[in-house]
């Protein structure tokens, strides 16, 4: 059944990322000039202008908001009251937490149709090493994340693999300077033609992301990692989880990253010792994944040395 409320569009990205000419040429396109009454709320004056006529001639009217306190549910339900919007669009201000948003319950007639983070991918790099976070945590709700303003020569596959450690289901979309679409193949640090692949200690999360989105590539095959041993009574007996630490954007947030591993002699290991895995890979329904997922079949483990830096990273 098709959803009958008024769709709000999500527009999220740092100061001058591209986001009022990605809203402008979105007005512009057929689907959307279609007269219908739309509120377009901006939450920060960037380097590029709406034009009122502009606006006026597609029936859409700017409401800015000047703070993050303005915006807000009170708020939200008045702009619907008052001009009964049917789309709304949201500019948000890349420098507010993305708490605001989550704080926000919109008009109950009002639904969230697609959120998208726009990044520069001129100044992207700055961004992520100083902003990490908050990068992460807009991408992380993103239907979309696009990469404007590339080239070829940009780290454009460490970028999408950033996306993929946060966000596993978004479209990823990197475009050049003429708006045009870059097709962006996965550098892959190891030879997919090998029946058996050995990892290297950096290469962990590069594979882990890559096998969830490519699953057919690795069935069938056999891999061999360092890897902690992560046991546990949640799981089904006779198995246990070999994976690694990640940090997704800082310290203070690391997570484990592994699959679900048969193996026999799982109560022989103890939790979070270093062990060199060797296992045929499948892709099979397991309860734990409540779903289809990564299930290997471990032909041998064996006991070994912690690797020099025992966190994986994904750029």
């Amino acid at each position: 059944m098709p959803d009958s409320r008024i769709p709000l569009y999500l527009i999220t990205g740092f100061l001058d990322a591209g986001k009022t000419t990605l809203l402008t040429d979105t007005l512009n396109m057929d689907y959307f000039n279609d007269g219908q009454r739309t509120v377009l709320l901006l939450c920060e004056d960037g380097e590029e202008e709406y034009d009122q006529e502009f606006l006026s001639k597609r029936n859409c009217r700017l409401i800015p908001i000047q703070d993050q306190e303005g915006l807000n549910t009170e708020f939200l339900n008045e702009v619907d009251r008052r001009y009964q919007p049917e789309r709304v669009l949201l500019e948000f201000n890349g420098m507010w937490p993305v708490d605001v948003l989550r704080k926000c319950r919109l008009p109950k007639r009002w639904g969230l149709y697609q959120a998208i983070h726009v990044a520069d991918g001129s100044t992207f790099e700055t961004y992520l090493n100083n902003m990490q976070s908050m990068f992460i945590d807009m991408a992380a709700d993103a239907d979309m994340v696009l990469f404007n303003r590339c080239t070829p020569d940009m780290p454009l596959s460490g970028w999408k693999r950033s996306v993929r450690a946060v966000n596993r289901m978004c479209e990823i979309v990197f475009e050049d300077v003429q708006g045009e679409e870059l097709e962006v193949e996965d550098i892959l640090p190891y030879s997919l033609e090998d029946p058996h692949i050995t990892l290297e200690d950096a290469d962990y999360g590069i594979w882990y992301l890559d096998i969830q989105e490519h699953p057919d590539r690795y069935v069938g095959k056999t891999i061999t990692y360092k890897a902690q041993a992560m046991t546990g009574m949640k799981l089904p007996k006779g198995s246990f989880v070999p994976g690694r630490n990640a940090m997704t954007c800082c310290v203070e947030d690391i997570r484990f990253f592994g699959f679900l591993c048969k193996y026999e002699k799982a109560r022989s290991l103890r939790k979070g010792e270093w062990i060199t895995v060797t296992a045929r890979i499948e892709w099979e329904h397991a309860n734990v994944y409540e779903d289809e997922g990564v299930v290997l079949y471990a032909q041998s483990v064996e006991k070994a040395a912690a690797p020099e830096d025992p966190l994986v990273y994904f750029r």
